[in-house]
């Protein structure tokens, strides 16, 4: 999609180095891609400290070998 907007010089060419491109619309769609992704991993990041989900906490001690019911799949060595 074509858009036009006002964008600093030194912005623009920031992006273009930081991207790696040599070009201005795949540095700014890469830029806008990663301040996308950025977001929603903070977002996402934002309710799991939230409890939003109930996957188990990381401090949570792990199931006794076989004993999760989630992973039907052992693992390949046993501890």
């Amino acid at each position: 999609m074509r858009i036009s907007v006002e964008i600093d010089e030194s912005i623009l060419a920031d992006a273009m180095e930081l991207t790696g491109e040599s070009s201005r619309s795949p540095a700014l769609a890469k830029a806008v891609t990663e301040f996308v992704r950025r977001k929603r991993a903070q977002e996402f990041g934002r309710l799991m400290r939230e409890g939003a989900f109930d996957y188990p906490s990381v401090m949570e001690e792990p199931p006794a070998y076989g004993a999760d019911p989630g992973n039907p799949i052992p693992p390949l060595i046993k501890e």
